[in-house]
This record gives C-alpha cells, sequence and structure tokens, in this order.
C-alpha cells in the first residue's frame, strides 16, 4: 500500500505537482491526426487539467495554443481557422500554430509591428508520428520524440484509435500491467463454473489455443520484473502442459506507455498510452499493429466496432458502456456466459478500474504477489519524481531507441530464467540493459 502522501504525489498530473512536473517532461500523444482537418473548426481539449485549442493550418501544420486572445481574453474556440491561423472573432487578431501573432488589425502598422512580439500566446511543441499527434508542455527544448515500433511500421501496418477513461491514470495503467487479472475479469462462464473465452478445451492444444485454459487453470502467477532504459518489462508465468511454464510478458515505459501480452510470433501487437485529461480522467491511446503483414480491412472494422483493447465508441471516442449506464451490466449473462456480465475486454476493464474510485485509496490495500509489477510501477514513478526535484534527468528522456520494445507470450521450460525467456523470444526487443529494480 501507498501513504496519503504518496499516493497523492502519484495521482496528482497538474503543472505544479512533482508528477504532473514529471509528466510535462515527457512527450504525449494529445489527439489523434485523423481529429482534425485542415481549416476545420479548432478542438477544446483539457491535457492534465491545462485547457487549449487545437488546429491544423492551411498547410497541414497542427497548433497547440491557450484559448485565450491575448488582447482581451477572448476564447479563441469562437475564431476562425483560415489562411495559416487561428483569426479572435473579437478583434481580428490572428495566430499562427507556433502562437505568434501574425496579425493585429486594430492598430496601425508601426504599432502592430512592435505589439506583435508581445501579444504572442503560449504554443506547444508539436510532432507528428504515428498517426498520433504529439505535443510536449515543458519548458525549453524537448527531449528527443520516443521510439515506438507501431509508430515506425508502415501505416497499413497499424491501426490506432483511443478511449475516454472515467478515472485517475495511475489506476488506468495499472490495470494494463496487472495481467493476473485475466484469469478471472475476462473469463467465460459455463454450467455455473469459470472457464475459458473460447469455451470447453481439451488437452495439449496449440499454446496459442491453449493459453486461455491456462489462464482459467492458474490464477496465481509467479511475477518477475526487470528493469530497462525505457521502462520495466513484466514477466508473469502459469503452468501449462508437459512440464512447461506459459508466460505473458508486458512493457511499462515511463511515464505511461505499455504493451500488452497475449501473442505469439505471427499474431498481432498492441499498446496503450495513458494520457492524464484531469486528476479525475484519462484518454487511453490505444495500437495494434502487425509486424509482418498489412492489417486487413476486417481487423480494421473489428478494432473501429471494439475488439481487445479498443472500446465500442461513439464519434467522440466515448465508449458506448460507461459509468453512468453501470457499463450496461447484463446479470443473466454474468450467470450464464460471462464471469462479469459486461460485453468486451476493454469495457470490462474500464468498469473495475473505475469502480475503484475516480482515485484509488492505496492506503487500504492488501496486496499479494501477483501485484508485483503494480508495486514497481508504482515505485518507478515516485523515484523518477523525486530524481527530478533533485535536479537528475528523468528516467528514459536521453533513451530514445530504448522504446522500441516488445511484448508478447511465450512458452519455456518449467525453471527457466525470465533473462532467458526474454532473450529466446525478443533478444535485442526485450529491453536495454535489463537490471534488477
Amino acid at each position: 500500500m501507498l501513504s496519503a502522501e504518496e499516493n497523492q504525489r502519484l495521482t496528482e498530473t497538474g503543472s505544479t505537482t512533482p508528477m504532473g512536473k514529471l509528466f510535462r517532461r515527457y512527450w504525449h500523444p494529445v489527439l489523434l491526426s485523423r481529429e482534425l482537418e485542415v481549416d476545420s473548426a479548432p478542438k477544446r481539449i483539457e491535457i492534465m487539467g491545462e485547457q487549449f485549442l487545437a488546429f491544423r493550418d492551411s498547410s497541414g501544420d497542427v497548433g497547440i495554443v491557450e484559448p485565450k486572445c491575448s488582447h482581451r481574453g477572448a476564447d479563441l474556440f469562437f475564431g476562425r481557422n483560415e489562411e495559416c491561423g487561428l483569426r479572435c472573432a473579437y478583434h481580428g487578431w490572428k495566430f499562427d500554430v507556433k502562437g505568434n501573432c501574425v496579425d493585429l488589425p486594430t492598430s496601425s502598422l508601426e504599432v502592430s509591428e512592435r505589439t506583435k512580439p508581445k501579444a504572442a500566446i503560449r504554443a506547444l511543441k508539436i510532432e507528428e508520428y504515428g498517426d498520433l499527434i504529439w505535443g510536449y508542455l515543458g519548458g525549453g527544448e524537448p527531449p528527443p520524440l520516443p521510439k515506438f515500433e507501431f509508430a515506425e511500421l508502415p501505416a497499413s501496418q497499424r491501426f490506432v484509435s483511443k478511449k475516454f477513461q472515467q478515472c485517475n491514470w495511475a489506476q488506468a495503467v495499472e490495470g494494463g500491467l496487472d495481467t493476473a487479472h485475466f484469469s478471472y475479469l475476462h473469463a467465460a462462464m459455463s454450467d455455473g463454473k469459470k472457464t475459458s473465452l473460447l469455451g470447453k478445451m481439451g488437452l495439449n492444444e496449440p499454446p496459442a489455443i491453449a493459453r486461455f485454459r491456462w489462464l482459467v487453470e492458474d490464477g496465481a502467477p509467479d511475477f518477475t520484473v526487470l528493469k530497462h532504459d525505457a521502462g520495466l518489462v513484466l514477466g508473469a508465468s502459469r503452468r501449462a502442459d508437459n512440464d512447461e511454464l506459459y508466460w505473458r510478458i508486458t512493457q511499462f515505459m515511463i511515464p505511461n506507455h505499455s504493451l500488452a501480452p497475449n501473442s505469439f510470433p505471427g499474431d498481432m501487437s498492441q499498446g496503450n498510452t495513458w494520457l492524464p485529461v484531469n486528476d479525475y480522467s484519462c484518454w487511453i491511446f490505444c495500437f495494434a499493429y502487425h509486424l509482418e503483414r498489412d492489417l486487413t480491412d476486417q481487423e480494421r472494422e473489428a478494432y473501429a466496432s471494439g475488439s481487445g483493447i479498443f472500446a465500442e465508441v461513439d464519434d467522440q471516442y466515448i465508449p458506448l458502456r460507461n459509468r453512468e449506464n453501470d457499463y450496461l451490466i447484463d446479470r443473466d449473462r454474468q450467470k450464464q456466459t460471462n464471469f462479469t456480465g459486461i460485453q468486451g475486454i476493454s469495457e470490462q476493464d474500464a468498469a473495475i478500474a473505475d469502480s475503484q474510485g475516480f482515485i484509488a485509496d492505496r492506503t487500504k490495500e492488501l496486496l499479494g504477489q501477483t501485484d508485483l509489477g503494480v508495486v514497481r510501477f508504482r515505485q518507478m514513478m515516485l523515484e523518477a519524481s523525486d530524481e527530478l526535484e533533485k535536479g537528475l534527468m528523468p528516467h528514459g528522456l536521453q533513451s530514445p531507441d530504448a522504446y522500441h520494445v516488445r511484448s508478447g507470450d511465450a512458452m519455456s521450460e518449467i525453471d527457466a530464467d525470465f533473462r532467458q525467456v526474454l532473450e529466446a523470444r525478443f533478444g535485442a526487443y526485450a529491453g536495454a540493459q535489463l537490471r534488477q529494480p
């Protein structure tokens, strides 16, 4: 468990908080690229409790700027996105994607040129990468943009979307790192008993099939966690057939990225980034990608309609099953076919994370051995915020290539060491300079 002070330090990301200062040293995805069209209406967004407007100008460049005009504070949301700038509807002052005032029509030319530098508004540094718009909220020169494998692949080999989560960013992350819950939260029901998502199964199926049975049969995986130059790699081993172990391997990249397990070689890979909207909600950016081929139209349609880590969402990316409607839980379904009675892997994750409260009270927890990954995540984040306050370089900032890692599933002998499993499954993609946390 954490103390009340530690819990507050972990969860709060406002601009003056220790964690907020840490987050602002990193790049974050803030929008999907497809959310902004050229010269379309500006879009209101909130990032870590700060308000911004996002727009794409006539040249296709993206600006994310403070929403108030520097003249008399009118809201630029009501402005016109035209001719490579956002023009205030009140008196026509115009700002480009970098926040520069480029037109001041209420003054003479001489006064205008003298006033423009003082009239600039705050603008985030922006990069477009992997079908996402990334923003840097910190001051000074930003660090190099981290390199993610999904973003380095051709666009035809990935699908990217997002979903809204109605709880604090940290407990949503912890749900992604806690792979022990798959044995229960995502199980099916048959004849009143918990069973695999594939129903009743025999023995010695191929691992890609048998893993769903192993998840149900062994609800207490053994966790091993190692640190690397971008974060943590978590291994959860379960007993499998023929004296083997089934490993589910998850990557966490500081401060808020994860790569999910549940993929053997040749399967689709998936991952998430959790962006705090404020201390009570977050956006989860989701990406699925294949290392060897283009995604099919059927795969894209399945993700777009809600599959795996992707939720079924409306046109504003708000999940259809959410806190307000109890995730459309079906109690009859819960008795007969589904352990939770909630449709969708993503929605099941959201329901249980949201149920802990908008900010979970970690002072009242009783943690066990399957919580090791969650404990190490908390330790890493709290240590990183402490180090930043001491003037040290936050973890991962100078190692953009270290984010180019992989996660997934693996099989091993019963006595295999986790490092051996990582080397055999991923090689250099396991993480740079693996060591104990």
